[in-house]
């Protein structure tokens, strides 16, 4: 995210089911990680292109999840280069969602 321009304020804590359920992230996409830019919940390794392209929009969505840990996603790049097909979800509230971008 750093490279992408970003410059994270990492919040340690030990509630994140309270972040989530503030920021509306349905429970079963709940990741390791989760990241507010301008009240937009971003949750998992969500790819740096991918939160450029969604604040671009000024969507009304909630936000994206990238679910999972996939092989290849920001952060979980391999060695070898070996990647996990992944999709990266459009939050859009009372637990609705589509697909936002495929990697």
């Amino acid at each position: 995210m750093d490279r992408a321009g970003y410059h994270a304020q990492e919040v340690l804590t030990d509630d994140l089911p309270t972040v989530r359920l503030r920021y509306k992230v349905p429970t079963d996409l709940a990741a390791c990680h989760t990241s507010v830019i301008r009240g937009y919940v971003f949750e998992g390794h969500v790819p740096a292109e991918d939160v450029t392209g969604f604040l671009s929009q000024r969507s009304e969505a909630l936000g994206l999840a990238a679910p999972g840990m996939p092989i290849g996603s920001p952060g979980m790049e391999q060695a070898d280069g070996r990647r996990e097909e992944y999709f990266t979800l459009l939050l859009l509230g009372e637990g609705r969602r589509r697909i936002f971008a495929r990697h």
